[in-house]
């Protein structure tokens, strides 16, 4: 028998297969699944893996069940990530080399090349090929293509000219992320750190200063009326600075920001923060407040002053007790100014008490800032004292008053984001500018929102509860920067000094993966918006492409599009995932709209979150050299399903692998040997593998995997060990063995695809196992009887191996003791009522049970907790009187004497004369070990 060679196998399928996955249309059912692409600026690694493993699978058994199936690949290389990169090693970034060279292994010569963007994109996507053939995924590699190609450029320069046509891109005026090292907008992919921040409208609170102002910039100016002082930090040099034409106090970092935000911003000097500290500031709504030292205050945080309110905020209040608990501004108190219910007159106060909390170093204070701020914002009320604003819900209040501050109180808007640092991949500082001239996608348009939440329902969504993740983002969508001045990309058609930024590229091009292979073919300067209008609208008459060219293109759009499904990671829901759910909207027809989504969780490796950029990865070639592309992709099926986080442990792995080899010597073993006869445990075997084959399909169908493997291999290998222990000691092979063999290689071909193809040609089977048949239950081939009859034997196996382990002797004999037909009848009563909760009075009402008297009283409970214990079915299938309890037992009386190694008697539990027997129970006998 042939042992599981890994390598072997690869190298004798991995270069056969791709011809057979190209696929073309036909008059079969199609199926159409693509993920989002990758940005091929690294390495691989297991999170990668996953993320085109999981579609892989689901592929292969939609092959299997006989449609056609396309999985096409792309590279996404636009944008300025391998710019970033590029520049980083141009000049000798020692970091960036480091990654490259050692995590990545970049051979040296290739490396040296690295200051040529593309020179980095050939070579990743070269890579990411290799490994996902490697990898045994089924792609249609002909529709490769990246997406710097002309050809593919002509395609969003024709989306651009249709959204541009129906307004859905405008010139406006909007805060972005922007690199002033890149001289340009940047998006979450452009960004080596900081890629979720979000761009935060804060109002710049003046006060009034020793003839300037202090701006003290704040999320809720509703608080103006609560404040007790101002922060500021006596380490720090601040600048005084001209600020569209007033004198004014901040950071040297806060007027850099604020220049960057259509300000006028002159610096005229410089002060020190403890010159600040012990000086007042007035503001007409709080009156004169002092300015107290705060180490902790930030220059780089909004203004670099902070005005305080220690009643509503945390930070404030334990700031406040740690001076005054050094005898210090002890004369100020908070001054309340929101009502909320669950805290009393001092929420800041309540929070830090009940978390006992002791200073303001404790790592829990973020955690008990944001619970006190969403409590008054969702379940808050201004207290008297807060003008007009007074009992005001603190969710209208809050912007009544930053329009209020704004037109008569001098207060400005200033842009930033919620976390400290946004690094572009240049390794330059990435700001919130106020841009003019810039192109947006117009996202906060109400009725473009409506189109998408309408599609959003018809949807299938995969988990469910996604489903409002992305209402949630249509909600709360701005309008999105859409182009950059730098990067690889498409030139904006109308305005060719702009370039189409990377998430606002990527939206359609699941459409075009559906005519790429013939688009590849056709000279760029052919791809007139007019062609691309036949394609996909049938109008027109283009005249740079041969009609016949034409309708064979448009015949296959129309074949495969619109998708079925797209799997892509939840963090894209925020963006790219719903970005491109508007612009299906906006271009394409009403019934080439997406189908469905299945949303996937993250990776972690030994618990931590993966992160190339912090080396915490393994990747993907390194775990393919170490345990094979089957055992990478079982582990990674069945440590969770789709949408669930796994967890990537070497250790777990090194399981999966000794998996696939028992699976190995099953089969090579299971159709080795001659048939014989059968015997009648064949049946339950048989009847067995109806319900996984049922149940693996079903798991499959609902793209819940890790079920799936969990039938197709735990289950069948835990009904095969049962199978192999009923049998006696010489136990030659059976068609009942073959016929599983032969459904279970299927089973676990989509997951296990090379160990399975070697299989099924050991089989003698013609064709590739990716195209056989997938198993179907056969309804005739399932026995309820035997099923029920072998549950309760292996029930009671396992009783009896409990009782041996708790009295810790070897047995010399064992008796079971069959409960009587009364308790039977009792059994029957509990089993149908709907109400179980007086079983004991329905029972009894019995005349032929209440002359058992107190015994049947005790039957009753106790057949109750185990009814209550046994699954729902079996309960049922036991109470239909299919099977007859002593005759079970008495056919299995050999296996039992072989099994334990002593005479086993089956007995009548009534006159026994044996006490212990009265604890018989229907299906539970009372078993007596001597």
């Amino acid at each position: 028998m042939a042992e599981w060679d890994a390598q072997r196998l690869e190298e004798s399928y991995r270069d056969l297969w791709p011809a057979h996955f190209e696929a073309n249309p036909d008059d079969i059912e199609k199926f159409y699944l693509n993920v989002a692409f990758p940005y091929p600026s690294g390495a691989m690694h297991v999170g990668h893996g996953r993320t085109y493993i999981v579609p892989d699978v689901i592929a292969r058994f939609w092959r299997m069940q006989g449609k056609n199936v396309l999985f096409p690949m792309g590279f996404h290389v636009t944008g300025t990530p391998v710019i970033g990169i590029s520049k980083r090693i141009a000049k000798g970034d020692e970091a960036t080399i480091r990654l490259y060279r050692d995590l990545y292994r970049v051979p040296p010569d290739v490396l040296d090349r690295f200051d040529d963007p593309m020179t980095i994109v050939s070579y990743f996507a070269g890579d990411y090929e290799r490994l996902m053939r490697r990898a045994g995924l089924s792609i249609d590699w002909r529709r490769r293509f990246i997406t710097v190609d002309p050809q593919f450029s002509k395609f969003v320069e024709w989306q651009y000219l249709h959204l541009h046509e129906g307004e859905h891109v405008v010139k406006g005026v909007h805060p972005v992320k922007y690199c002033p090292s890149c001289d340009s907008p940047v998006g979450d992919h452009d960004l080596l750190e900081g890629d979720k921040a979000e761009i935060m409208r804060f109002t710049l609170v003046v006060f009034e200063w020793d003839g300037a102002k202090i701006p003290c910039a704040t999320l809720r100016p509703e608080t103006i009326y609560g404040v007790t002082n101002l922060w500021a930090n006596p380490g720090v040099t601040y600048v005084r600075a001209n600020v569209d034409g007033e004198d004014w106090v901040l950071s040297r970092e806060a007027a850099y920001k604020l220049e960057m935000q259509d300000h006028t911003v002159a610096i005229t000097g410089e002060i020190d923060g403890s010159a600040i500290v012990g000086t007042t500031a007035t503001h007409s709504l709080c009156g004169e407040v002092p300015v107290l030292p705060a180490d902790f205050v930030d220059p780089d945080m909004g203004s670099g002053l902070v005005m305080s309110v220690p009643a509503h905020a945390p930070f404030d209040f334990i700031a406040l007790r740690d001076l005054q608990e050094e005898g210090r501004y002890t004369d100020i108190a908070p001054v309340a100014i929101i009502k909320t219910d669950g805290y009393g007159e001092f929420p800041a106060q309540d929070a830090i008490e009940r978390g006992g909390i002791r200073n303001q170093n404790d790592p829990r204070m973020e955690e008990v800032t944001r619970e006190v701020y969403a409590a008054e914002l969702l379940r808050g009320t201004l207290l008297p004292g807060c003008g007009d604003q007074a009992g005001k819900p603190v969710k209208e209040a809050r912007d009544a008053v930053a329009a209020l501050m704004l037109a008569d109180y001098g207060s400005k808007e200033m842009f930033d984001f919620d976390t400290r640092t946004v690094i572009c991949r240049c390794g330059g500082r990435v700001y919130v500018k106020i841009l003019h001239d810039q192109w947006f996608l117009n996202y906060s348009d109400a009725a473009w929102k409506e189109e998408v939440h309408a599609q959003i329902e018809r949807m299938a969504i995969v988990p469910h509860e996604t489903r409002a993740e992305f209402n949630r983002t249509v909600d709360w969508l701005k309008d999105w920067a859409c182009t950059r001045r730098l990067g690889l990309g498409t030139k904006l058609p109308w305005d060719p000094a702009w370039i189409v930024e990377p998430l606002s590229d990527s939206t359609l091009y699941m459409a075009y993966y559906t005519i790429a292979n013939h688009i590849r073919t056709i000279e760029p300067e052919r791809l007139t918006p007019e062609v691309f209008d036949y394609i996909i609208y049938g109008t027109g008459d283009p005249t740079t492409v041969a009609r016949e060219t034409l309708d064979m293109i448009r015949a296959e759009f129309l074949y495969w599009y619109p998708y079925e499904f797209r799997f892509s990671a939840k963090d894209l829901i925020s963006n790219h995932l719903t970005f491109q759910l508007f612009h299906h909207q906006a271009v394409m027809p009403a019934d080439r709209q997406p189908q469905g989504m299945v949303i996937f969780g993250m990776g972690l490796l030994n618990g931590a979150k993966m992160s190339s950029s912090k080396g915490n990865v393994v990747l993907l070639e390194d775990a393919l050299n170490e345990f094979g592309a089957d055992t990478v992709r079982m582990f990674l099926i069945g440590s969770a399903e789709p949408w669930q986080d796994f967890d990537w442990r070497n250790e777990l792995v090194t399981g999966s692998r000794k998996q696939i080899e028992r699976f190995w010597n099953e089969i090579t073993e299971g159709i080795a040997v001659e048939e014989n006869e059968g015997r009648p445990i064949d049946r339950w075997l048989t009847s067995r593998l109806q319900h996984r084959i049922k149940n693996a399909t079903a798991a499959m169908a609902s793209f819940q995997t890790r079920q799936a493997l969990q039938e197709a291999f735990f289950g069948i290998e835990a009904d095969l060990k049962w199978y192999r222990r009923r049998l006696p000691t010489i136990a030659p092979g059976s068609a009942a063995i073959r016929d599983l063999c032969s459904v279970w290689v299927r089973l676990l071909a989509p997951i296990i695809p090379y160990t399975a193809e070697e299989l099924w040609q050991m089989m003698g089977n013609e064709g590739p196992v990716a195209f056989a048949p997938w198993p179907e239950a056969d309804e005739g081939q399932i026995d309820t009887a035997t099923e029920l009859a072998e549950e309760i034997l292996s029930r009671t196996v396992e009783d009896i191996e409990s009782i041996i382990r708790l009295i810790q002797m070897e047995p010399t004999a064992i008796n079971l003791y069959v409960a009587p037909e009364w308790k039977r009848r009792i059994f029957g009563l509990i089993a149908g009522a709907e109400d179980r909760t007086d079983a004991v009075r329905f029972v009894m009402a019995e005349e032929g049970l209440k002359r058992h008297g107190k015994a049947a009283v005790n039957a009753t409970r106790q057949i109750t907790k185990f009814i209550h214990r046994l699954p729902p079915h079996l309960v049922t299938d036991l109470n239909a009187g299919l099977i007859e309890e002593k005759a079970v037992f008495e056919a299995a009386q050999e296996f039992l004497e072989r099994e334990f190694g002593v005479q086993v008697q089956i007995l009548d539990a009534d006159g026994s004369g044996e006490p212990k027997a009265d604890a018989a129970l229907p299906f539970k006998p009372a078993i007596v070990i001597e």
